[in-house]
């Protein structure tokens, strides 16, 4: 017999958070919980990373100026510390962490013109337009990349294990729970 969820918010004056740990690379995301719903004994959360997460992106200049996100490791790897150089620069420190590069530190104000938007199309779902703010550019052998900060959160939904760490919810999982994480949102928003 399924249980009702009982959904909370944090409203401590101090956030609690917890820590991601990917185990195929062994890095890890510090969170903070924004929401906890616990639906037939499991807890599950909805997380913020501490830090402001950021997307790298590589420039083709073919006729047309197109922008594609760099996801691949090896070339992460390669420009990496060329990213870490130019952000450092603003008093901003790059780091490799778990489900998505971070950056710690002051981001600047929006600025309109500095504003970028790529269409990112989701598993099993329509393309949508995100938003990214501008922060830095760089080169590396002869290759422009430009590194973006979402306007819009970057949210995980993870389920606490049985050993009361978070774990990130697999599509299936997401999928189970995503109505009851929507409608619990949607209730607080009223």
């Amino acid at each position: 017999m399924p249980s009702s969820p009982n959904f909370e918010e944090n409203d401590s004056r101090e956030p609690a958070s917890v820590t991601l740990t990917d185990a195929a690379t062994g890095r890890s995301l510090d969170c903070y919980i924004e929401h906890s719903l616990e639906v037939e004994g499991t807890l599950y959360l909805l997380l913020l990373p501490v830090d402001s997460p950021i997307e790298i992106v590589a420039w083709n200049e073919d006729g047309e100026q197109e922008a594609t996100l760099v996801e691949d490791e090896p070339e992460l790897d390669r420009i990496f510390a060329d990213a870490q150089a130019v952000l450092a620069e603003q008093n901003l420190t790059l780091k490799r962490t778990a489900h998505t590069l971070t950056v710690a530190g002051e981001i600047p104000e929006v600025v309109e013109e500095d504003i970028l938007t790529i269409e990112m199309e989701e598993e099993g779902s329509e393309i949508e337009p995100e938003e990214f703010q501008l922060l830095a550019n760089f080169y590396h052998e002869e290759q422009e990349y430009g590194v973006y900060t979402p306007l819009d959160p970057l949210l995980f939904f993870a389920r606490e294990n049985q050993h009361g760490k978070p774990e990130l919810l697999s599509p299936d999982e997401f999928k189970k729970v995503q109505p009851l994480l929507e409608e619990m949102l949607f209730d607080e928003l009223e």
